[in-house]
């Protein structure tokens, strides 16, 4: 059960942080490699993946949503809070009697022990 709640934990962080884009984005790539890998050597393979001059369907919705979810982020302006006036003036008074508390020690009190010399070991069982 405490598994199911870590994954559900690393999923919601993902989420939030926007690591969801990060993951698709690594699918893409992966996915782009592989086809490319089909018609061409690896060092060009990679290249064509990365150059950005040949992007995939897959890379080209996650480039749009990206712009879209960045549009629909809330707004970062701060509002004026205002209270409503107080009637009449706020006056604070004195309390009548005022008792101090005793000072007290509130370390307790610990033995001073030094360990014992030399220091135990394990033995092998």
């Amino acid at each position: 059960m405490q598994r199911i709640g870590n994954l559900l934990l690393i999923v919601a962080l993902l989420a939030t942080t926007g690591g969801h884009w990060a993951v698709l984005q690594s699918v893409a790539w992966t996915t782009m490699l592989a086809e490319h890998w089909q018609a061409d050597p690896l060092a060009t393979a990679v290249e064509k993946t990365f150059d950005g001059q040949h992007p995939c369907k897959l890379c080209q919705a996650i480039q749009a949503a990206k712009k879209s979810d960045k549009k629909t982020e809330f707004p970062t302006g701060t509002q004026k809070i205002e209270f409503p006036p107080l009637p009449g003036h706020l006056t604070l008074y004195a309390p009548a009697a005022f008792h101090r508390l005793p000072v007290t020690d509130t370390f307790a009190a610990s033995p001073i022990r030094t360990p014992p010399t030399p220091p135990p070991r394990c033995r092998p069982v």
